[in-house]
């Protein structure tokens, strides 16, 4: 009896492996097959994206060439921008994609706008296509990183072209605007699951338009992900699979590069999603083997029960480490908040700092330092009270914050009513403006300081940046800042002083 129970259970597990080996092979290879059906959904919707954007690029220059050779021809004048005013406008409809046109002289000023009355004063001289274009004599056009339009406040993409002189100097660019919004329709009327993306970035990393749209994704730069470092620089078309190091998600990738342009098309599919038919199906599999299994006997069985009480034991555990990691995180960063203004705190600046002067000495890139001081403010504490001092710490905060809109760029409170501004790869012009921002902005919303000369809370303001060894230590960054807020001090108030680190 013994040995027939043997045989028997010999034979049941005979059984038994060559249905599980047979299982095995078919999900395996159903899943191969899935993963070559999307890769090759992938690679043809990166073809008909691609088509669609060069398309869209070429329109757009053919448009920009001939605004130049009238702009060349018959001069800038009033009366010929008004006539390539109505010539633009006549055009306009067939381009959905186009947001606007603006011609601008060899100085950045406005010269017209197509979609919006010219505001006073407006200037565009710090746009990355202005500085190109003025800087380098080529007629190409030149597809920008994206940007906000200052005439309407939404993310555009830019193509421009130059226009000289009779005597062909730089007289000024023509700047084609490309919505994202409109621009991402198309992509939006694609089925690409809950989890999938697509993006057009240049070949450099630089991520120009992404579907669905993030806003903090607007410019971002991906040279660094694996997948740019493992395919990208080497092909001009492929498949890859990567977590997305933009928001965590497991994805299949398809990207091709333009063959005329400096572009790359990326269309990415959720994993998860791309194999939900194939994982119905091997589970519907695994369903029929395991109760064919089952009825083989009670240990296979309590072998599966055993299974089960591992995984759902395994998944509680995996809950609570995760639990665990994300209350240590929160912890992490509450510990480098200000509890008073909510900005990062005195540990929180001096990590920050230390961190971006490493960075600027290795890529010898300017870093610049701002240090804000609330002018009178003893006196307004001395007369409002500590709690309407501390109300007032906070509204200095939000408007340094609003003030401050790079994420690279850290606000910061440095101690009692003295406030920092971290700005990595900014000099110290590009720190000055964004001092003259906030000086007006605490102008504009006016907080009542009594016994101040000036009616209302002001701060004076301390620029300094160094690059190079000037960054050995911060110290002498932060002792330069200090040294420029006393000039900005000792020169009346409510103002700013500029003053650059100097090597010793």
């Amino acid at each position: 009896m013994k040995r027939d129970t043997h045989l028997v259970m010999l034979l049941l597990l005979v059984i038994g492996c060559s249905l599980a080996s047979l299982t095995i092979w078919k999900i395996l290879g159903s899943r191969d097959r899935a993963l070559d059906e999307v890769n090759v959904h992938g690679l043809n919707l990166t073809q008909a994206l691609a088509t669609y954007s060069e398309g869209i690029v070429r329109q757009s220059s053919l448009l920009l060439l001939g605004l130049v050779e009238r702009l060349e021809t018959e001069g800038s004048g009033p009366a010929q921008i008004e006539r390539l005013k109505t010539l633009i406008n006549r055009q306009r409809p067939l381009m959905p994609q186009l947001s606007g046109i603006t011609i601008y002289d060899n100085k950045g000023h406005w010269l017209m706008s197509s979609n919006r009355p010219i505001p006073i004063g407006a200037n565009s001289s710090d746009r990355a296509y202005f500085i190109h274009h003025r800087d380098d004599p080529s007629r190409e056009p030149f597809i920008g990183p994206p940007i906000r339009s200052r005439s309407n406040q939404e993310w555009v993409i830019t193509i421009s072209r130059r226009f000289n002189d009779d005597r062909g100097e730089f007289a000024g660019v023509v700047s084609v605007t490309l919505g994202v919004e409109n621009f991402l329709r198309l992509f939006g009327q694609l089925d690409i699951g809950q989890e999938g993306a697509i993006g057009l970035s240049y070949t450099d990393g630089t991520l120009l338009v992404r579907y669905p749209f993030r806003e903090q994704d607007m410019g971002r730069n991906f040279s660094n992900s694996p997948i740019y470092a493992k395919y990208l620089i080497d092909k001009s078309v492929g498949t890859a699979s990567f977590t997305s190091s933009l928001d965590g998600v497991e994805r299949l990738y398809a990207f091709r590069k333009s063959e005329t342009l400096p572009l790359i098309t990326t269309v990415a599919l959720g994993k998860r999603e791309a194999l939900a038919a194939w994982r119905f199906e091997a589970l519907l599999s695994i369903g029929v083997v395991t109760t064919l299994l089952g009825l083989t006997g009670v240990i296979g069985w309590f072998l599966i029960l055993d299974i089960r009480r591992r995984t759902q034991v395994e998944g509680e555990l995996r809950d609570t480490q995760q639990q665990l990691l994300g209350t240590n995180r929160q912890l992490e960063l509450l510990a480098m908040k200000d509890a008073l203004t909510g900005l990062a705190n005195r540990r929180c600046f001096d990590q920050t700092l230390a961190m971006e002067a490493r960075r600027s000495k290795r890529d010898a890139t300017s870093l610049a330092l701002l240090m804000i001081d609330l002018d009178y403010f003893k006196l307004f504490n001395d007369a409002e009270g500590h709690i309407a001092g501390d109300a007032c710490l906070q509204q200095v905060a939000k408007v340094l914050e609003t003030c401050v809109r790079r994420p690279s760029d850290l606000v910061a409170r440095y101690g009692g009513e003295e406030m920092a501004v971290i700005m990595p790869d900014t000099d110290s012009d590009g720190a000055a403006v964004v001092a003259q921002m906030i000086l007006k902005r605490l102008a504009q919303e006016p907080i009542a300081h009594r016994t101040s000369p000036f009616g209302r809370v002001s701060v004076s303001i301390g620029i300094a940046a160094a690059t190079g060894s000037q960054l050995d230590t911060v110290q002498r960054l932060i002792a330069a800042a200090d040294q420029a807020l006393y000039q900005a001090k000792g020169a009346g108030r409510n103002q700013l002083a500029k003053s650059v680190a100097s090597e010793s």
